[in-house]
C-alpha cells in the first residue's frame, strides 16, 4: 500500500528555514528585498522539502494570478514556436509568469471554450489564443487571439495584412509571366487563409487573367495536405507553371513533390509560400515567401494582453502587422512552352 505524504505548506518551509512566513513567501514570489544569503537558504528548503505551490490556491488567497495563459494547438511546429517566442519577449520583466496549454491532438470551438473558461477561473490573469476555432469566448474572460477565426473575433487580436502579402506575391509571379499560378489554401476557417485567397484572386482580376478553379486546392496549413494538394495540381493535363502556396510548411510539400516527380524548381516549376519560417532560408532552392513577422505578433498579443490587464480600452480591436515579399531561389520564368506570347 503506497504511503500518503503529507503536504508540505510554506509555514513549514519557513520553520525549517528558521524565518517568518512573510520572508518564505517573499521569496516564494521572488521579491528583491530579501537578503542574498535568506533567499539562497530558503530556497534550498524548498527544495529538501519537494514544497510547491499551487497556483490555483494561491490565486484564490489573493485574488489575483500573476499568470498568463498561451493556448497554442501544438509546439511542435516552427510557427507556434515563433509566436512563443514572441509572446516569451514580451511578458519579461512584466510582473507576469507564462503558461504554455496545448491539447498536443486536434480540437475544436468547444474545447477552446471550455479551457479559456477553466484558465481563467483563477488559474490565469488572461489568455492568448493563437489560431482558435472558436469565433467567441466565454463573457468576461480576458481574451487576445492571433489569426482569430472568420471574419474577426469580437476580442482584441492580431493577424498580418495577409491580401496585401498574397497580392504582392502575385504580382511578383504574374511579372515574371506566369500566368497558370495554382493556389493551395490554408485553414479555411481562419482570417488569414480568407484574405490570402482573397489576396490570390485579386492579383489575378488585376491582371486580366480569368480564375480557373482547376488550379485550387484546399488546404489546411500542414505538410501533409500541402504533399496531396501539390501532386494534385502537377497531375492535371495542363499544370501550373507556378503554384503560391497559403502557408510555408504547405510550400515545402509542394517542393518535395515535384523532386518526386521530377520536377526542377524553379527551372519547371517556380513555388512561394507565406510565413517566412527559419528553415525556408535553408531550403533547396531557398523559399521565395512573405514575411508576415510571425514573433513580432506574438510580442503584440502579449502587449494587447498587458493593456487590458491595465484595464485599457483597446482601439482598434484588430491589430494589423506589416508583410514584405522575400525573394529567394524557388522562382524564375515560366518554362519556354508554357510562356504567354505576351511575356516573350
Amino acid at each position: 500500500m503506497r504511503t500518503k505524504h503529507p503536504t508540505v505548506r510554506i509555514q513549514d518551509v519557513a520553520r525549517a528555514a528558521g524565518v517568518s512566513v512573510t520572508t518564505a513567501s517573499r521569496v516564494l514570489n521572488n521579491k528583491d528585498d530579501v537578503a542574498p544569503a535568506t533567499y539562497a537558504k530558503v530556497r534550498r528548503v524548498m527544495q529538501e522539502l519537494n514544497y510547491t505551490a499551487s497556483l490555483a490556491a494561491k490565486s484564490m488567497r489573493s485574488h489575483t494570478a500573476n499568470v498568463i495563459g498561451l493556448l497554442v494547438p501544438e509546439v511542435v511546429e516552427v510557427y507556434h514556436q515563433e509566436i512563443i517566442k514572441g509572446v516569451g519577449e514580451a511578458i519579461r520583466n512584466s510582473g507576469y509568469d507564462l503558461m504554455i496549454y496545448t491539447p498536443g491532438r486536434p480540437t475544436g470551438a468547444t474545447w477552446e471554450q471550455e479551457h479559456v473558461a477553466l484558465l481563467s477561473n483563477g488559474l490565469t490573469a488572461g489568455c492568448i489564443v493563437v489560431t482558435p476555432s472558436a469565433p467567441r469566448f466565454p463573457e468576461g474572460a480576458k481574451v487576445v487571439v492571433i489569426d482569430p477565426q472568420g471574419d474577426g473575433a469580437d476580442v482584441p487580436s492580431v493577424v498580418a495584412r495577409n491580401r496585401v502579402g498574397a497580392l504582392a506575391v502575385m504580382e511578383y509571379l504574374i511579372g515574371l509571366g506566369h500566368r497558370r499560378i495554382g493556389f493551395i489554401g490554408g485553414r479555411a476557417d481562419t482570417l488569414s487563409a480568407i484574405r490570402r485567397f482573397q489576396g490570390y484572386k485579386d492579383g489575378l482580376a488585376a491582371a486580366g487573367i480569368a480564375f480557373d478553379s482547376a488550379l485550387i486546392v484546399a488546404g489546411d496549413y500542414s505538410y501533409e495536405r500541402g504533399l496531396v494538394a501539390a501532386h494534385q495540381l502537377l497531375s492535371l493535363p495542363a499544370p501550373p507553371t507556378a503554384i503560391f502556396a497559403a502557408n510555408d510548411r504547405s510550400a515545402m510539400g509542394v517542393l518535395d513533390v515535384a523532386q518526386r516527380m521530377g520536377l526542377h524548381v524553379p527551372q519547371d516549376l517556380s513555388v512561394v509560400g507565406f510565413d517566412n519560417l527559419p528553415e525556408t532560408a535553408q531550403a533547396v532552392p531557398g523559399l521565395t515567401t512573405v514575411d508576415q513577422s510571425i514573433r513580432e505578433m506574438g510580442h503584440i498579443a502579449m502587449d494587447l494582453m498587458l493593456r487590458v490587464l491595465r484595464g485599457e480600452t483597446l482601439e482598434p480591436q484588430l491589430v494589423k502587422v506589416s508583410t514584405r515579399l522575400i525573394v529567394r531561389g524557388s522562382c524564375q520564368l515560366p518554362p519556354t512552352h508554357y510562356r504567354s506570347p505576351s511575356t516573350t
